[in-house]
C-alpha cells in the first residue's frame, strides 16, 4: 500500500482552517478528531480483521441401501418318466406262456384225454402239477386269505371284506355271521413276471418246433 506524501505548511494551514469550520458544523467529525488526538488509530491504518471460517451446514440426503428381492422364475425342464404298462391281456398271455414252458399246461389241456387210462392221465397230471407249482413259487407270493384251519368256526364282523370272503349256504340277515370255514382262500401279495422286450411276442405261447 502506497503512503501519501506529507502536505506542505501552507497546505496544512489551509487544512487546519477548513477543519476548524468543519468541526464546528459536524459533531461526528469532531468526535473522530477527538479520538484521533487521544491516540486512536485511523480506520485506514487498522488492518482489516482476518476472515473467519464460517461453517455452513448443508443438509445432505442420507443414502439408504435398500435390498429389493426380485423373484425370478427359471424355467425348469420337466422330466416325465415314461412307464410302459403291460396290458391285462398281455400279462395273462405271459402267465399262460410260463405255464406252458414249465408245465406243458396248454399241451395237456388241448389234448383229448378220453383215449388214455386213468394211470396215464395221472402220470401226465403229475408233470403238469410240478411245473405249475414251480411257476407259482418263482413268480408269485401266495398267502391264505384266512389264517384259521379249514373246518374251524369263524365269525365275520360287520363290514367284512366281501371281496375276500364268499358266503355260501343259507345266507340270511346281516353281519356278524358265524359259520364254518370250508376253504381258507388264496391271495397274491406279490407278482414277479419277467420284463417283456416285445409285448407282441407274449401271444406266442409255445413256438412251433422244426427238427432238421
Amino acid at each position: 500500500m502506497n503512503t501519501p506524501a506529507h502536505p506542505s505548511f501552507l497546505s496544512r494551514m489551509a487544512i487546519a482552517i477548513g477543519s476548524f469550520f468543519a468541526i464546528l458544523g459536524n459533531g461526528r467529525l469532531a468526535a473522530d478528531i477527538q479520538r484521533l488526538r487521544a491516540g486512536e488509530a485511523l480506520a485506514a491504518d487498522v488492518a482489516p480483521p482476518a476472515p473467519q471460517a464460517v461453517r455452513v451446514e448443508v443438509p445432505v440426503e442420507t443414502i439408504v441401501e435398500k435390498i429389493v428381492e426380485v423373484r425370478v422364475e427359471v424355467p425348469v425342464e420337466k422330466v416325465v418318466e415314461k412307464r410302459v404298462d403291460v396290458a391285462t391281456d398281455t400279462a395273462a398271455l405271459q402267465l399262460l406262456g410260463l405255464l406252458q414252458r414249465e408245465a406243458r399246461l396248454v399241451d395237456f389241456l388241448q389234448e383229448d384225454v378220453a383215449p388214455y387210462s386213468d394211470a396215464e392221465i395221472g402220470a401226465a397230471a403229475r408233470v403238469v402239477h410240478e411245473g405249475c407249482r414251480k411257476v407259482l413259487r418263482e413268480h408269485f407270493t401266495i398267502e391264505a386269505v384266512r389264517p384259521e384251519g379249514e373246518g374251524s368256526h369263524v365269525t365275520l364282523p360287520v363290514g367284512f371284506d366281501a371281496t375276500a370272503v364268499r358266503l355260501t349256504g343259507n345266507v340270511l340277515g346281516q353281519a356278524p355271521f358265524t359259520g364254518q370255514l370250508t376253504h381258507r382262500g388264496w391271495k397274491a401279495t406279490a407278482v414277479r413276471l419277467p420284463q417283456l422286450t416285445d409285448p407282441r411276442a407274449a401271444a406266442v405261447l409255445a413256438q412251433a418246433e422244426v427238427e432238421l
